[in-house]
């Protein structure tokens, strides 16, 4: 019976969304003055330039938010240890031998699979002439190390019954890395290393013991597509051809600045990312103050960004759709310092300038999902001229053919040679090295082929996924992609989180991104267009993509959901007496839903009862 009445929280904040941002078009539509013709600084309504300047309001609610937010993401990320030290069996056949001081039953073997996947034969002997063959039913190997364990705690298939043991040997199907072996005795317990005979050439495996957990979670190894990226990023660092060659290097590689500060650890690889995820606030903080001048606005929208829960989620695994965030909201903030800058400061423009295209060129080269972000801004700087054409006619040609000129340079030639050099880690691995490999014909031969690789990989893939969502189910939010779950004995407690928006941002966000579609017919007002832009940059294309998406696709319209709702916010401070209210409602609503949901953001251990009463609002495709 509770769990029917879980419906009423999906419609009370819809309900809520709606008459809030209903509440401010009725407000706009009667304030004084409205938006007009645009001057040198922007619409006459914008801020004016003293209003921008950071006070002391500012450094506070933006290093406090900032702070704040970096000690709850930084909780829990997850291990700080994990073994480090590998067994590197050479080939097919090679094995380690461990000996057992008194022979007893053994119960269960865990082991932390390294680089390289191949099978191993887990073998049992109690005098060391005799081998049993440890094996699944169908007969395959009881010890494996596919590419979906590596780096994680894995726990071998044993026999029902071994008998007394007292020789245990692991042999290696191909070349590969194992990291360290714990052997459990018959009362279930680890067997202690000085209870082991161990040879001087496989200390490896049993010298980190203090490192093996109860049991695998997400805390110490890898989960999701991390399988993919963490690995990868070490092997660029080991100078290893990388296993996942489907993106860019350069996420992978500043994933890899974490491992070479933290260790191949789940807090290691995690690290870069969450990083950024703290450092996207006062970035956006910046740009919501730059665009529309109140302390309170830009705080608020922060904050709100803060707690959004693809935010949060996303950026605490080790993917690289938070680089291409990250950098989308580089490009975006400089673009409209660009934009806004007076043009009596050309160097100053110019550097704007120049910094987006960076920004640019360092997004696609993490992931390509930034060209999208990228048409967005080339559309941007179409219609800034085609308005300067409109008003100063013949008078703007100059400048614009200058301009043409930078971009072409700055939008073009630099990002072109950014992505060029990404590949730089790869090159040592196909024996391409030194300092001048940029200028070899076998780097861009690697480079080239790597591109036409990507293309054909993600235009012909076709599969199949349980979590999988389409572009117009992220507007409604109806389908999280779930990243870990596990249950806990006899299913009370459950551990499970994924990606998904804050219901109130992706629904009022939505609703927001509406009305700047209104303002920039209506009204013309330029910041509405920048904000609407650059949602719909990173939207449209995934209409007409029909291979498998996820709702972390639509993470960077997540941004430009946040800068919707803060141009309410700031139109609410200037024409609502009670905008005080507003905005506090808004944002107070949007953070504690995310302590509601924090659970399944966290993946802190919750009651079903709690998951079927709070958490799972859509029945049907919310997998809470």
């Amino acid at each position: 019976m509770l769990s029917d009445l879980t419906i009423i929280f999906p419609l009370a904040v819809a309900l809520f969304a709606l008459l809030w941002c209903c509440r401010w078009a009725v407000i706009h539509r009667r304030a004084v003055p409205r938006p007009g013709p645009a001057a040198e600084d922007g619409p006459v309504d914008a801020p004016a330039p003293a209003d921008r300047r950071f006070t002391r309001l500012d450094w506070l609610l933006m290093g406090g938010l900032t702070v704040v937010y970096a000690v709850i993401a930084f909780i829990g990320l997850g291990d700080t240890t994990a073994p480090q030290t590998f067994l590197r069996f050479q080939g097919d056949g090679n094995y380690a031998q461990v000996e057992l001081r008194q022979p007893q039953t053994v119960t269960g073997v865990r082991y932390w699979s390294g680089l390289v996947t191949a099978d191993y034969l887990l073998q049992f002997s109690a005098d060391g002439e005799d081998w049993v063959i440890q094996a699944k039913e169908d007969g395959t190997s009881g010890m494996t190390q596919q590419y979906t364990q590596l780096f994680r705690w894995n726990d071998a298939v044993l026999n029902a019954d071994n008998g007394p043991v007292r020789y245990v040997r692991i042999v290696a199907g191909a070349e590969q890395y194992l990291g360290e072996v714990v052997i459990y005795g018959q009362d279930g317990t680890p067997i202690p290393a000085e209870e082991l005979i161990v040879p001087e050439d496989c200390q490896a495996l049993f010298d980190e013991q203090d490192t093996v957990p109860a049991a695998y979670s997400f805390m110490n190894g890898t989960y999701f597509d991390e399988i993919y990226h963490a690995r990868t990023a070490l092997e660029m660092i080991e100078n290893i051809w990388p296993y996942e060659i489907t993106h860019p290097p350069l996420g992978k590689a500043i994933i890899g600045l974490g491992i070479r500060l933290f260790g191949m650890t789940p807090f290691g690889w995690r690290f870069m990312g969450t990083l950024c995820g703290v450092l996207m606030l006062p970035l956006l903080y910046l740009l919501l103050k730059r665009m529309f001048g109140y302390a309170v606005v830009a705080g608020a929208g922060s904050a709100v960004f803060a707690f959004d829960f693809m935010h949060f989620v996303q950026t605490r695994i080790a993917t690289i759709d938070v680089y291409a965030v990250f950098f989308t909201i580089l490009m975006y903030l400089f673009m409209y310092f660009w934009l806004t800058e007076p043009e009596e400061r050309p160097r100053r423009r110019l550097l704007w300038l120049a910094l987006s295209g960076a920004s640019f060129g360092l997004g696609a080269a993490s992931k390509w999902v930034c060209i999208y972000a990228g048409a967005g801004l080339a559309v941007i700087w179409a219609v800034y001229w085609i308005v300067r054409f409109v008003r100063e006619k013949k008078a703007a040609l100059d400048a614009f053919l200058l301009n043409v000129g930078w971009c072409l340079l700055l939008f073009v030639a630099v990002p072109c040679l950014i992505y060029y050099v990404s590949y730089w880690s790869y090159a040592p691995s196909q024996g391409i090295d030194g300092p001048w490999r940029l200028f070899r014909k076998e780097y861009l031969q690697l480079v080239l082929d790597n591109q036409s690789y990507m293309w054909n990989y993600h235009s012909d893939l076709v599969a199949t996924h349980p979590y999988s969502s389409w572009w117009y189910q992220w507007l409604a939010d109806v389908r999280p992609i779930l990243y870990y779950l596990s249950s806990e004995a006899g299913g009370t407690w459950s551990t499970r989180f994924g990606a998904f928006n804050n219901p109130l941002v992706s629904w009022g966000g939505l609703a927001a991104v509406a009305g700047m579609g209104w303002l920039a017919v209506r009204d013309r007002d330029e910041r509405a267009v920048f904000i609407l832009i650059g949602y719909l940059a990173n939207l449209l294309p995934w209409v007409l993509v029909t291979r498998l998406t996820f709702a972390y696709h639509y993470f960077p319209c997540t941004v430009f959901l946040v800068l919707a709702i803060a141009y309410i916010f700031a139109d609410l401070r200037r024409h609502d007496e009670n905008w005080a209210g507003a905005i506090g409602s808004f944002t107070g609503l949007a953070v504690l839903l995310f302590g509601i949901f924090y659970p399944v953001l966290a993946g802190v251990p919750y009651t079903g009862a709690y998951g079927q009463v709070f958490l799972k609002w859509f029945k049907d495709t919310w997998p809470f």
